[in-house]
């Protein structure tokens, strides 16, 4: 990979990161919020209303991700690429997936959630609110999908950064709203979330318009992009609706045999696990359009490097973040909440675990589409992670704890992970056990031994501060000393050598010329 290609990686990851961190800080803050004034019953409606509609969501992320496929497959290709013709059969693709999904949800969606779903009677008028309004702003979502994913295909990450710090300056101001209205706290709420998510598609879409010429609706549509493109976006939402089924369906059962109170609890622990996850999403980000370029150009080994490097990468900073927040998740919690929900602390530790497989297998999963060779690949994988939601059924039948749910999800998505590698020797010839050797049992060694020392610093140290404080820098040091020397290879490690050296010899040599000129 070339050098203006790393640096433009880099620079999109800093202003990502930046992005993330201000976004966590105050989302944080605002859940704290919004749990203390929605109280337990109205946080976990709206956890498992909202999530109807939050799992459509997974399918409008699934296809950005085949949005962005073709057009950086196209930009790829240079003076050859279409991208034009790609982005105006997109827009109609999408525009038929959005009426069918406000069809299925106000059918089916409607009738489940009136039928079979536990809340306190009262609170039934307020759950249809929140469906219908989290259903309208996924229709637009859906239809604003191809500006989005011309975003991220031509590496504009900039804009990300700024359309965020609207979003949680907005997120913010509804908790203010939230403390202050005389009205039902969960409509309102509901009702703020769907005109910020308004405001912001909005602002998508124009930008998007005003910066790309080729991103124009220009009315044609081309039957030959179609055909393949659909065929895509049709094998990838079968695998996409299995996630859906998988994730919602848990959330689903769970509140079927313990009521909304374990449900308000596995969301505040996926509130905290989504900052975790945005730091490498928005690493990987920042990659995936570059893997997807590299295939389309024939620079085949260029890709295998870089998905391997960025497979080792995104678990090791998910798990330099991660391990403090599994060791102190009782005390962080305890802290950040006024109360905190009962299983949230065992929800939050292995639904982290299980997130360091997604963060590994994301490169992956990009590879793949990449390819284009996707219905096999989905229908196997797809299938692995249905089987989440019938084993969880039978285990709570039979007595099982809530957090049960979690240890099954992680289990099936370590065999997911090697589902993806022998999909992808089948499809591109991928060297799966060079893969296997050299990142996946690497970064499950380094995750074994990093976690030693932090967990004695936790048990024998018995003053509060102090403890959390030794467990978060021990836990760094572990993780980038033992990533370091067991992660990378020789040739690796003489990189990030060279690469450093040469950083501190810019900064020793900037200082001597300021103080000659002084």
């Amino acid at each position: 990979m070339s050098e203006s290609n790393n640096k433009r990686i880099a620079k999109n990851t800093l202003l990502l990161y930046v992005r993330m961190l201000f976004m966590m800080v105050i989302g944080l803050y605002t859940s704290r919020v919004i749990l203390d004034k929605l109280g337990e019953v109205d946080f976990g409606i709206y956890n498992v209303v909202g999530g109807f509609v939050t799992m459509f969501t997974i399918i409008s992320g699934a296809m950005t991700t085949a949005t962005q496929r073709f057009l950086s497959f196209e930009i790829g290709k240079g003076e050859k690429g279409n991208v034009k013709s790609i982005f105006s059969t997109m827009i109609y693709i999408h525009l038929f997936l959005a009426l069918v999904i406000l069809v299925v949800g106000e059918v089916v969606g409607v009738w489940f959630l009136n039928t079979y779903m536990n809340f306190p009677s009262d609170r039934y008028g307020a759950a249809n609110w929140v469906f219908q309004l989290s259903l309208l702003v996924f229709m637009l979502d859906v239809i604003n999908v191809p500006y989005n994913g011309a975003l991220i295909a031509y590496e504009k990450m900039s804009a990300f950064a700024y359309f965020s710090i609207f979003d949680a300056i907005f997120k913010l101001a509804i908790c203010y709203v939230i403390t202050l209205t005389p009205f039902d706290k969960l409509i309102v709420y509901a009702v703020l979330m769907a005109i910020i998510q308004i405001v912001l598609l909005a602002m998508y879409f124009l930008y998007c318009r005003g910066k790309f010429k080729e991103c124009r609706f220009t009315g044609k549509f081309n039957r030959e992009y179609g055909k393949n493109v659909g065929s895509f976006v049709g094998w990838n939402l079968i695998g996409s609706l299995a996630g859906v089924a998988k994730e919602q369906g848990v959330n689903v059962v769970l509140n079927l045999f313990f009521g909304p109170a374990v449900n308000a609890a596995r969301g505040v622990a996926y509130q905290v696990l989504s900052k975790l996850n945005g730091f490498v999403g928005n690493f990987q980000m920042a990659m995936n359009p570059q893997i997807i370029k590299n295939y389309a150009s024939g620079e085949i080994e260029s890709m295998y490097n870089l998905v391997f490097r960025g497979s080792k990468l995104s678990y090791l900073l998910l798990l330099t973040l991660s391990l403090p927040v599994v060791i102190e998740a009782p005390l962080i919690l305890s802290v950040w909440l006024k109360e905190v929900p009962e299983y949230t602390v065992i929800f939050l530790q292995i639904a982290i675990f299980t997130s360091l497989l997604n963060a590994l297998s994301n490169p992956l999963i990009v590879s793949m589409h990449a390819s284009g060779k996707v219905r096999d690949y989905q229908i196997v994988v797809g299938c692995l992670s249905l089987l989440t939601l019938p084993i969880v059924y039978v285990a709570f039948k039979m007595g099982a704890e809530p957090y049960m749910a979690m240890i099954i999800a992680f289990v099936l998505e370590l065999a997911c992970h090697f589902a993806r590698l022998y999909m992808l020797v089948r499809s591109i010839d991928f060297p799966m056990w060079r893969f296997v050797k050299d990142v996946t049992l690497r970064v499950f060694t380094i995750t074994i031994v990093a976690m030693v020392l932090p967990i004695l610093a936790y048990r024998s140290i018995d003053i509060t501060i102090l403890r959390f404080i030794s467990v978060c820098l021990l836990s760094m040091v572990s993780t980038i000393g033992f990533g370091y020397y067991l992660g990378f290879n020789n040739e690796d490690r003489q990189t990030i050598k060279v690469k450093v050296t040469s950083i501190i010899n810019k900064k020793i040599l900037k200082k001597k010329i300021d103080e000659k000129y002084k």
